[in-house]
């Protein structure tokens, strides 16, 4: 899947989990959802970091599944990606998902939230969700908004 678009990307494994996707997987799935160049950070973490930088920078005492951090005053645009292992694990399991093609999903939405999409009203989430799903797609998975269980 070629895009023109540059990605500087670095990959932190900070979660004892096994089966994490690799740092080519990563780097696959940001690739495919970049509109511009980008710089990025990608920490995978456990359940305890994740809740701790939810709590600090959104004031949400539980860990999330992904969490995006944008420095929208660099040029390159860049960033900073959190993803926390056990919540992505948990919410495939309990969705019926496969848990790479869940890690590409959060992959995906995490880089389009980098560069300003969101999902803070029904029209934005439509277009976010949208794009998404056409985009999981278009990298062989199933549309991520479908639960299957």
């Amino acid at each position: 899947m070629s895009n023109a678009h540059k990605l500087s990307l670095s990959v932190q494994y900070a979660s004892p989990l096994e089966g994490l996707p690799t740092r080519a997987q990563f780097r696959r799935w940001m690739q495919a959802g970049l509109q511009q160049d980008l710089q990025a950070t990608l920490r995978i973490v456990d359940e305890d970091e994740g809740r701790a930088l939810n709590r600090d920078f959104r004031g949400k005492d539980y860990a999330t599944n992904v969490l995006t951090f944008v420095y929208d005053d660099t040029e390159p645009l860049s960033g900073d990606i959190v993803i926390c292992a056990p919540v992505v694990a948990r919410e495939a399991a309990e969705q019926g998902k496969k848990l790479l093609a869940h890690y590409a999903h959060m992959t995906l939405h995490a880089a389009l939230h980098l560069q300003g999409h969101d999902h803070e009203n029904d029209v934005d989430a439509a277009a976010m969700e949208a794009l998404e799903t056409a985009l999981m797609v278009k990298l062989g998975y199933p549309a991520p908004y479908v639960v299957t269980t």
